[in-house]
């Protein structure tokens, strides 16, 4: 257990508060690697495969959540579809030319070194599928500094429900008050309050405006700093 009166930096200011953080969970996508142009110009693909009219609302609710989530509440979209299908068929556009590359966002792969240089465990806590994440986390460099990895499959209730993180903090044998969770979404942002963690909001595919139920906001990783400053 690391004890101390901790200080992130942020671009809303400062957070300071006595806690004691014993472990760093982050959401995947949009937080570590910047994909979510790549996932929602993928699902307005399948959306204009089924004559669905679309905007950016309609897209953006698939951020940050299990696709099949989505497609469960909008399934009148899609009628007499199995959800089961349009996973397949929007899955079938990753190789399509002219998606947005999938690229780490700044700073993370080195935080996610200096965390767990410094002894802290890491888990993963993702809405996208385990073989995705294992081969991002590899790509990025840092799978094998990953404890636990929590993906869509491993929960009944994706976010905005807190199992996730909770279920990641449990694997960890962590309290959930005493984790930090990185999240670039609302859905996850909200995840990570409902766990009871205290979460750092990435406006890497939202603005930080938007972000208010983080406890602070950064651009993106590279000004985070593990652990945080030490005070009297």
């Amino acid at each position: 257990m690391v004890a101390h009166r901790s200080t992130f930096r942020g671009d809303d200011g400062d957070l300071e508060a006595r806690t004691a953080m014993d472990a760093a969970l982050f959401d995947l996508d949009g937080t570590l690697i910047n994909s979510e142009h790549r996932s929602m110009a993928m699902w307005a693909m399948l959306l204009d495969n089924h004559g669905v009219v679309h905007d950016e609302v309609v897209l953006r609710g698939f951020m940050g959540r299990r696709g099949r989530d989505v497609l469960a509440e909008r399934a009148h979209l899609f009628p007499g579809r199995r959800i089961d299908d349009l996973i397949s068929e929007v899955m079938s556009f990753n190789d399509h030319p002219g998606l947005p590359a999938v690229v780490p966002v700044p700073g993370a792969a080195d935080l996610v070194r200096r965390v767990s240089a410094y002894g802290s465990p890491i888990a993963v806590v993702t809405s996208a599928s385990r073989e995705w994440a294992e081969e991002r986390l590899a790509e990025v460099g840092v799978r094998d500094l990953v404890r636990v990895l929590v993906s869509a499959r491993d929960v009944v209730e994706g976010k905005p429900a807190p199992e996730g993180f909770l279920l990641a903090a449990h694997r960890l044998s962590v309290d959930p008050a005493h984790c930090v969770a990185f999240e670039d979404s609302i859905a996850g942002i909200a995840a990570a309050k409902a766990a009871g963690m205290r979460c750092v909001g990435i406006a890497t595919t939202h603005a930080g405006t938007e972000l208010t139920e983080a406890d602070i906001v950064v651009a993106d990783l590279t000004g985070v700093e593990w652990p945080p400053p030490t005070h009297g």
